[in-house]
């Protein structure tokens, strides 16, 4: 960070394609838009660009945390704007019915959860895709989220309840999870 205060275009290329994916992941599990998390990655690591002063790490805090609060909150402005969009599905080459077959299901059960995942508040959702998508622990995802650790439990908690419900009365209804 300290060589990209100095404008130094080689080690900001570095920090972009260290962290490009991680953040597109956040992006994406956020707004199921790929479009939108590619537009939104690019506009965090612009900010970056054109202020970097923004990150204080004599505060003590991580740049990949200061950056995950910078790309969340791009996202939910465009929540704000907006409805997430349904996931669209990507069909792997399949040689024979079977694994047709079988890429479909897999697909409709992830296609389930993904709806699942996207009709949950958008402070729950935050919760499940920094703890069990992005890998985060339960403390950096309330810092990245700005709440206290308890607060963010609570949220895990009902939110794996909502899931569980919406699942199973998907499955009563006849679509198989």
């Amino acid at each position: 960070m300290e060589l990209i205060l100095d404008r130094n275009h080689q080690a900001f290329t570095e920090l972009v394609t260290r962290h490009s994916s991680r953040f597109y992941s956040l992006a994406y599990r956020t707004l199921f838009d790929k479009v939108a998390a590619q537009d939104v990655v690019q506009e965090a690591f612009l900010k970056l660009w054109r202020n970097p002063q923004r990150w204080n790490g004599s505060k003590g805090v991580k740049f990949t945390t200061w950056f995950y609060q910078l790309t969340l909150n791009l996202c939910l402005d465009i929540n704000k704007k907006k409805q997430p969009l349904a996931l669209t599905p990507q069909w792997d080459a399949c040689d024979d019915t079977s694994d047709l077959e079988r890429v479909h299901h897999q697909h409709q059960r992830q296609q389930l959860v993904d709806q699942a995942i996207a009709q949950l508040p958008q402070t729950q959702r935050t919760a499940l895709n920094l703890c069990f998508y992005e890998k985060r622990s339960n403390q950096e995802a309330a810092d990245i989220m700005g709440i206290s650790l308890k607060a963010l439990q609570s949220l895990l908690i009902r939110a794996k309840a909502s899931l569980r419900k919406q699942l199973q009365s998907a499955k009563a209804g006849g679509v198989h999870a």
